[in-house]
């Protein structure tokens, strides 16, 4: 067994999974503010039941995205433990200063907002909703801060084997940070007002709290379409960024072979690195150097220019990469049915649309999933870009069947805590929005 496949696998079990949670809490938050200011505004009690509904929900997912970080910290000290000594000083700053500076600030505002509701003025309610918004994007702000200097390493220099810290806003504002801050926050916020969106659609097709289910699918939906187009932008912004400062990276995406003037975009096909040549390929000539540089004649590093000890598992990369751009362009073509179902007034009574809604949450987190491991797995076989080696990172006493061991466990655990969050969640769902007795219910 192979102690650093075994490590980076339970890795990516505990990140796969903990990045259920965290996009989910950005979008719900940003829907929960909307509906806290509509309802600040005198726009009725339904906004202030339909935000409390997804508060409840909100309360759950935190829970569930805060124990499953806490193993990711306890995992950099006992699998990654050579990295923790190298790069520790840099990464664990920003890691701190999400702790310190993020995450209390929206755990203990959105208690504010789980058992406030009657204990605080409707001012104090209305800046606790604003305080978990911005709490959790700050804490995204921190952890993209920490995973982008990864990726682009820089203000530091190394001493004695160790990465010093020379420049701390040259390395909070390394290359790759904002484009990759504003990307995921994007992503997040597609996922979390889609899964909000569905939930709408889903008490309109049961005939339950209609009105409610009204008002949280046109939030949402609003919020998700706002989303999708943006995200096409930044996704353009952050594949020119990767383009130029990880180039290897973006040869996988593409399967680029050969180092090439007027450089094609491969939309899908399978590629053969025995053959170094892509099966069954449908690509647009001359279309990557364009995006990436404006020109039609630019000149794209293939893989050829790249050292075979240097270069990413191209499959993976490859698929994930396409994968996550097949699923964003879905959630733009939905956007646009979505607009055009809202200007005819027509929403609320088209079935298939409704349902459609709901069987394609779940392709949001694929999209995430497979953004991030395009992400990480392109950036392979560095743990951090041109300064140490994942291989150079595993901690050299873990042997790998104790790591083996805790990767079943956790597996088994994963698998536990997302059965009884469904179950919650969904009991959450069918319960519904609380609502006076007066109302009948």
């Amino acid at each position: 067994m192979d102690a650093v496949l075994l490590a980076r696998v339970q890795f990516a079990v505990t990140v796969g999974f903990h990045f259920i949670f965290p996009p989910t809490t950005l979008g719900f938050a940003l829907v929960i503010l909307i509906l806290e200011t509509l309802h600040r505004r005198g726009k009725g009690e339904i906004y202030k039941q339909v935000s409390t509904l997804l508060i409840k929900l909100l309360g759950l997912v935190f829970v569930l995205g805060t124990a499953t970080g806490i193993v990711m910290e306890f995992a950099f000290g006992n699998n990654w433990a050579e990295y923790s000594r190298m790069v520790g000083d840099i990464f664990g700053a920003p890691l701190a200063a999400e702790a310190i500076f993020a995450f209390f600030l929206e755990s203990v505002f959105l208690g504010v907002l789980l058992f406030g509701r009657n204990r605080v003025s409707g001012r104090v309610y209305w800046w606790s909703a604003f305080f978990v918004f911005f709490g959790s994007h700050l804490s995204g702000l921190w952890i993209i801060i920490a995973n982008s200097w990864m990726q682009t390493p820089a203000g530091f220099e190394l001493v004695g084997g160790k990465a010093v810290l020379t420049d701390f806003w040259a390395a909070v504002a390394n290359p790759s940070t904002f484009n990759r801050y504003t990307h995921t926050i994007l992503g997040s916020w597609i996922t979390g007002s889609l899964l909000a969106a569905a939930i709408g659609a889903w008490y309109l097709l049961k005939k339950k709290w209609s009105d409610h289910g009204r008002l949280l699918l046109r939030i949402s939906l609003l919020v998700f379409i706002a989303s999708s187009l943006l995200q096409l932008v930044s996704g353009h912004g952050s594949a020119v960024q990767v383009a130029k400062t990880q180039p290897e990276k973006m040869a996988s995406f593409e399967a680029l072979w050969r180092t090439q003037e007027g450089a094609p975009m491969s939309l899908i096909g399978w590629p053969d690195e025995k053959e170094k040549k892509t099966r069954f390929e449908i690509r647009v000539p001359k279309l990557l150097s364009l995006l990436i540089h404006g020109d039609f004649n630019a000149r794209v590093p293939g893989l050829d220019a790249f050292p075979d000890d240097e270069k990413p598992p191209l499959l993976l990369t490859y698929f994930s990469y396409h994968i996550m751009i097949v699923l964003g362009f879905l959630f733009i073509a939905l956007s646009l049915l979505g607009i055009f179902f809202l200007m005819k007034r027509k929403l609320h009574e088209i079935k298939w649309y409704l349902w459609l809604l709901i069987v394609t949450t779940p392709l949001a987190y694929v999209a995430l999933e497979t953004g991030w491991i395009a992400a990480e797995v392109g950036r392979q076989p560095w743990v951090v870009y041109k300064v140490m080696r994942t291989v150079d990172a595993v901690s050299r006493v873990v042997p790998a069947g104790q790591i083996l061991v805790t990767l079943i466990v956790f597996g088994l655990l994963y698998a536990l805590l997302f059965w009884i969050f469904v179950r919650v969640f969904a009991k959450i769902v069918r319960k519904g929005p609380e609502l006076p007795a007066a109302d009948g219910y």
